[in-house]
């Protein structure tokens, strides 16, 4: 083992063990530990001395020299939020204003916070001291203040000719006025006047820079390490010209010199993400992000970055965020501005890509990029002849760009312009042979055109120039299934996925196949075998989850959605598909909870806080419902859909005039818009001005008279008003154009309230027949049978339905109430398997809970039913339940309480007769 000892390490420990043996011997003078520090920073050692320094504190905290000293080595360090710390207690300690103002200025400058640098030192720059007007210029700069900064630096230079600091202000000023030879002179006096000082060399580095001369700007920078080797900003600074410059290990070592000095400086962590970032670490760039924004949220260069990196990992919800914040402040920002365009067509938002675009699309333009994203907005807008213009412009820029003749191809075919976009593809292909992207692009046109011999020849040549390309493979066997050539795609399929293991289209397309030819075991196996080869892949997982859900094996789908958002915590889509999946299976506690652990990273997210306002709304909290949607609304102040979804809540809070304003908005924001006008004609209803609401349907069937919509509308508003014969032809109708089942069980209604129940008990017979597998008709005709108090008859066919839903909550408590009708022992055992699945829902505890009472468990069961009854305090049958399990249990007051407010306002339920009874009874 080696018998050097490291000289700092040895000052570290000496200092530790000197801390130790305090209770025994009196440590050194805070005093002669100072001296040291400063001996230690003559030397250039800044290390060595703010350890002496915090030794010095630790000995005596009240020691204003070496709070005033630690500062300024902090300063030098950049770490302007602990130079201000020490620096404001060196003024508390009275040290001398003429010499900590100056410093407290430079901490603050450091943090950006140069408003506030000037406010504080206003009345102490009255006094002229050239430190602090030089830091007080340099504020103004950053704040584009040049007048007032030339002031201030003025006063000093007539005062101090040679100051350097000054000199460099001077320069500064000078190169911001396109006097560049000017700021050279000046920087060429700051050094004659002080060769070695570290800002001064510093300023001539940084010139360099701004003059892009990067080479010798990489030189000047490692000069001033020479001298002063602990010159933290000098290493960032220089590891940015590396890395601009592609020498990323070289850009590393120098940013690893800079943490050894500040290992947990912002800049450095900053400077590592946009490092890791250049490199495609967009993982490691998106933690160091994350950790500069938790300290520093407004932190602009970050804030970029971060919408750089987030768009890479497909955040683009995230993304989109931070690029907005960005552009917000910096408008002219190209890169941001074209980022951002970027990152709103990947999510699908080409009219806000438009919006951020069009600024910079005024007058000539010679930015092919800027043409090219304008015509990529307009095809995705699908408006193709504008699209072609911009493609056109662009490839006129720059003609012998391959890329641009294929998207301007693809215009051209969407325009219905199929040879000239044809055309445009095979030129695009020949001007660029290496790359295998117009040729793709060429295939899938002519399988777009259901050319499929001319597709096959294309993917052939493509796979000619290019054998070992996954894409093309799979591709080609594409072309083979649609020509109806399975065991040849199955080859393409598995010869694109050897070439490319982590090739997630090939394994589903290989999943698609088995499931086409009927063997949903074998896809599962291809994806699992995927899986295992890429364990956090989020689309095999979502695969899996929609094969296991087409099975109708709803656990199964659940758990991997679960393992898919366990996998990847930080990803919002899978989180998404999680939330929405505990809704739909009646998970709402879930849902909300998961909803609210994300949205501690994006509190932002419109999808999120949709996802928390359904949350919110299917756990019966409107008023957290009614913040999370008037937030959506607000995040997207140009969506019809998201004023829609705040009316829906001001519906249910009964607040009808906001609800009706949000409506308006929405009609002003899309006036063709029949979802919205839907929900006003039931808001009309509400007002009990059905007739209006009738026009709204009749306007709606006018205009749109091959949809259905306006008169299922129509239907509904007359059901609303008990009048089922007009009903009926409406709906008829809707049938006629739409065949679904949504609009069959409503036929069914209708013809049961008109009288001709057996009419429509034999057309749900029929479908039931037509599709034995549609659970929901089944449901439906269930239901029916509760509702004629056929209960034995019910029960049959809710046995019936769980065979088609073994797991479903809602038809176990159904089946357990039949059950219980009917006097069926199993009524209890049923009740308690729907309260396992979804203990949450009120409706399955009342059933529980009215089972047990029934029973004889009143205690658990009137425990229940008053949890359900807190939970939908609407439900008049509840409120009759928990009224009967109190009068069984002998309180005879809270029974008579319960069954008033079930029956308050005249409140209509299933067994109101039943109630009044009793309430009559009790009286």
């Amino acid at each position: 083992m080696s018998r050097r000892v490291n000289k700092l390490a040895l000052a570290a420990m000496v200092s530790v063990l000197a801390a130790g043996l305090a209770g025994c011997k009196k440590q050194e003078s805070s005093a002669a530990l100072v001296a040291q520090a400063k001996q230690y920073k003559e030397k250039g050692d800044i290390n060595a001395s703010m350890i002496q320094l915090k030794n010095a504190l630790l000995a005596n905290p009240d020691d204003a020299e070496a709070r005033y000293q630690l500062a300024l080595a902090y300063v030098d360090t950049g770490n302007g939020q602990a130079a201000e710390k020490e620096v404001r207690r060196a003024i508390a300690l009275n040290y001398a204003k003429d010499q900590a103002m100056p410093l407290l200025a430079k901490s603050l400058n450091a943090q950006n916070l140069f408003q506030k640098a000037l406010d504080e030192t206003e009345e102490e720059a009255k006094k002229g001291g050239p430190e602090l007007l030089t830091a007080r210029a340099e504020a103004y700069l950053a704040l584009n203040k040049r007048d007032q900064a030339a002031t201030e630096i003025d006063r000093v230079l007539q005062a101090q000719p040679a100051y350097t600091a000054a000199l460099i202000v001077k320069g500064r000023l000078a190169f911001l006025g396109g006097d560049s030879d000017g700021a050279t002179r000046y920087a060429e006096q700051a050094l004659a006047a002080a060769p070695k000082d570290a800002a001064t060399m510093m300023f001539k580095a940084d010139l360099l820079r701004a003059q892009r001369q990067i080479e010798p700007a990489i030189a000047a920078y490692g000069q001033v390490l020479a001298a002063h080797p602990s010159h933290r900003s000098a290493h960032i600074e220089k590891a940015y010209l590396l890395l601009s410059s592609g020498k990323f290990e070289a850009a590393q070592a120098d940013l690893e010199a800079a943490k050894k000095i500040t290992p947990n400086s912002l800049i450095v962590i900053y400077t590592q993400a946009l490092l890791d970032f250049a490199q495609g670490k967009n993982a490691a760039a998106q933690e160091g992000v994350q950790k500069v924004l938790r300290a520093a949220p407004e932190h602009m260069p970050t804030i970029l970055l971060a919408g750089a990196v987030d768009l890479n990992l497909g955040a683009t919800e995230q993304a989109e965020q931070h690029l907005k914040k960005y552009l917000a402040q910096y408008p002219g920002n190209m890169y941001a501005r074209k980022m951002l365009a970027t990152t709103l067509l990947r999510s699908g938002q080409a009219p806000d890509a438009l919006t951020v675009l069009t600024p910079a699309l005024k007058g000539p333009n010679t930015d092919v990029q800027l043409l090219a994203l304008a015509g990529e907005s307009y095809m995705q807008a699908r408006d193709f002849g504008k699209a072609s213009e911009f493609f056109e412009k662009a490839s006129a820029l720059a003609p012998q760009a391959a890329t641009l003749r294929t998207s301007l191809g693809m215009s051209k075919m969407e325009q219905g312009n199929q040879a000239q976009g044809i055309s445009e593809l095979e030129a695009a292909v020949k001007l660029d042979a290496k790359s295998a992207q117009a040729g793709i692009a060429l295939v899938r046109a002519q399988m777009g055109l259901k050319n499929f011999d001319k597709a096959y020849a294309a993917v052939n040549d493509v796979l000619q120039a290019h054998p070992d390309n996954a894409v093309a493979h799979d591709l080609k066997g594409m072309v083979h299934v649609a020509r109806k050539e399975l065991p040849l795609a199955r080859a393409s399929f598995e010869k694109a996925l050897a070439l490319q293991p982590s090739f997630f289209p090939a394994v589903a397309d290989l999943a698609q196949l088995d499931v086409l030819e009927k063997k949903p075991a074998d896809a599962k196996k291809h994806l699992t075998a995927f899986l295992e080869k890429n364990k956090k892949n989020v689309e095999a997982m979502t695969s899996l989850a929609a094969l296991a859900a087409m099975e109708r094996n709803i656990p199964e789908a659940t758990g991997w959605m679960e393992q898919a958002h366990n996998e990847n915590p930080e990803m919002l889509a899978p989180a998404l598909r999680l939330g929405n999946q505990y809704l739909l299976t009646r998970q709402q506690d879930k849902a909300l909870a998961l909803a609210r652990k994300m949205q501690l990273a994006s509190p932002n997210s419109p999808e999120l806080l949709d996802l928390l306002g359904k949350s919110q709304l299917a756990t019966d909290d409107k008023s957290g419902a009614l913040e999370s949607y008037s937030k959506l609304a607000a995040a997207r102040p140009k969506s019809a859909q998201a004023q829609l979804q705040l009316a829906g809540v001001h519906m249910m809070l009964g607040n009808q005039g906001a609800a009706e304003d949000d409506l308006k908005k929405a009609l002003a924001l899309q006036p063709d818009f029949p979802a919205a006008q839907t929900a006003h004609a039931e808001l009309l209803v509400r007002k009990k001005q059905p007739d209006q609401a009738v026009a709204i349907a009749r306007q709606l069937q006018t205009k749109y008279p091959e949809a259905a919509g306006g008169y299922v509308l129509e239907g509904d508003v007359q059901m609303s008003q008990d009048k089922a014969a007009l009903a009926l032809p409406k709906y008829e109708k809707a049938y006629a154009l739409l065949k679904s089942n949504e609009v069959l069980l409503k036929t069914v209604a209708a013809l049961r309230a008109s009288g001709k129940g057996a009419d429509g008990d034999k057309r749900l017979a029929q479908a039931i027949a037509a599709q034995p597998q549609d659970a929901r008709l089944q449901m439906y005709r269930a239901e029916q049978s509760i509702n004629d108090k056929q209960f034995k008859q019910a029960a049959e066919q809710l046995e019936a339905v769980l065979k088609l839903r073994p797991n479903d909550a809602a038809v176990l408590n159904n089946l357990a109430y039949a059950y219980q009708q009917s006097t069926d022992k199993r009524a209890l055992a049923t009740a308690e398997q729907a309260y396992k699945l979804a203990s949450g829902e009120p409706a399955i505890m009342d059933t529980l809970g009215w089972i047990l009472v029934e029973q004889g468990d009143a205690k658990r069961g009137l425990s229940l039913l008053q949890q359900a009854s807190t939970k939908a305090p609407q439900a008049g049958d509840i409120r009759y339940h928990l009224a009967m399990g109190l009068y069984k249990s002998g309180d005879k007051i809270g029974a008579r309480r319960e069954l008033e407010q079930a029956l308050a306002g005249g409140r209509s339920f299933a067994q109101a007769d039943d109630a009044r009874s009793l309430l009559k009874q009790l009286q």
